[in-house]
């Protein structure tokens, strides 16, 4: 599934540097994901780069695009066009 980032963020930016789709943008408050391109990092890394560096834990599964790993994989390809 997608990930998400809540009105906990506190706007330090680590975030968007290290996503490898540029899923993560700057919106009106908050940082934000865009889920069509978020693939929490499956074809690039073994773990979500976001989650990793967040440094107050604001980026929790988004429960309204909830996807499998095949999904998550389909949608890299998509992205990438591997």
């Amino acid at each position: 599934m997608a990930l998400m980032i809540t009105d906990e963020c506190i706007n330090c930016d680590v975030c968007e540097p290290v996503c490898p789709n540029d899923a993560i943008y700057e919106g009106e408050e908050i940082y934000e994901i865009n889920p069509d391109l978020c693939t929490e990092c499956v074809g690039h890394f073994d773990e979500p780069q976001c989650v990793e560096i967040c440094p107050i834990d604001c980026i929790p599964n988004d429960p309204n695009h909830v996807e499998s790993e095949g999904d998550l994989m389909a949608k890299y390809k998509r992205i990438t066009g591997q």
